[in-house]
């Protein structure tokens, strides 16, 4: 009698996939110097992102690279295998990178998206003296509020954002997009000189909020700043007297209706503008500017020497 022979399932093969070079540096990186904290600041990046790529390239890998501990981190033993051939990996795309940079071909402008208040207050100095040089790239310039910015290089339409740091949307991978600090900013009252508010030192946390003002428009970062901040201390502001969809309009709306208005202190200039800040009693709305991108360690090099540029003046 003929037995039967049962055939046994195949295993199915583990996918490999190659590592990314940002993952390599994170990984070389961290070995070298021994704290994921010292290699996030050689790479320019936060702690969290250097620890997200170490995890990916784990996860590639299928097995522990590093071992970390209070002091610090360590490679494991197939750490210390590959250490070697990505630090030969990283040289090569050194040199693949620089000979790409020198081929005589016309530069790709710089995609750069910026906040309307960036584009007004502080870009247009910046620009003049990044292009000075007369050899550096041009700069493709796109202007939206601080939400499209974010949403941009997200999908990938610009290389680099410079938005206010929340509070923003929570639209898929627009929180996953890494930041460095630029500058400091906050949202101030101001009136004109023939408002009752232009006589007090400070005005009264009842009188603010009760009170209709010139407002920017609801998608605008002043506006949503102003807001998260009061609905933290469970308060809110009256209804606005008017919204307005740019700071050039808040301004002249604010002077002709004699009327509070809430702008960007990056914004106000008192003795042009005809506009005095005034203190609220308790409150203050404090916010930074951002430089984001998708990866640091990603971009091209033109791109990052245009971040260290703009960040130039930061210690």
């Amino acid at each position: 009698m003929a037995t039967k022979r049962v055939s046994q399932p195949k295993q199915a093969k583990r996918t490999i996939r190659g590592p990314e070079i940002a993952e390599l540096r994170a990984f070389c990186a961290a070995v070298d110097l021994g704290t994921l904290g010292r290699a996030a600041v050689s790479l320019k990046i936060s702690q969290p992102a250097l620890s997200k790529r170490l995890r990916a390239l784990e996860a590639a890998a299928g097995t522990k690279l590093l071992e970390r501990s209070r002091r610090g981190v360590v490679p494991t033993a197939v750490g210390r295998r590959l250490y070697p051939e990505a630090r030969r990996l990283l040289q090569q795309a050194d040199v693949v990178e620089s000979l790409l940079e020198s081929a005589p071909s016309e530069k790709a402008p710089i995609e750069l998206a910026v906040s309307h208040t960036i584009a007004e207050f502080f870009l247009p100095p910046e620009l003049v003296a990044y292009q000075a040089d007369g050899r550096r790239p041009s700069v493709q310039l796109t202007i939206a509020n601080s939400n499209a910015v974010r949403r941009m290089v997200a999908e990938g339409r610009a290389s680099i954002g410079i938005a206010a740091a929340g509070p923003h949307g929570l639209q898929d991978g627009v929180d996953e997009l890494e930041e460095l600090e630029l500058l400091e900013d906050e949202v101030v009252l101001a009136v004109p000189q023939d408002h009752d508010w232009y006589r007090r030192r400070q005005v009264p946390e009842e009188r603010f909020l009760a009170t209709p003002m010139v407002m920017r428009d609801r998608d605008a970062h002043v506006r949503l700043c102003v807001e998260a901040e009061l609905a933290e201390r469970g308060l809110s502001l009256a209804d606005p007297l008017i919204e307005a969809a740019s700071t050039a309009v808040a301004k002249r709306e604010a002077l002709q209706r004699s009327a509070p208005v809430l702008l960007s202190a990056l914004s106000l200039d008192e003795a042009r503008d005809r506009l005095h800040r005034r203190p609220v009693t308790g409150l203050s709305f404090p916010r930074g500017f951002v430089v984001i991108c998708r990866s640091l360690a990603s971009l091209a090099r033109q791109d990052r020497d245009f971040i260290d540029f703009i960040r130039r003046r930061r210690p």
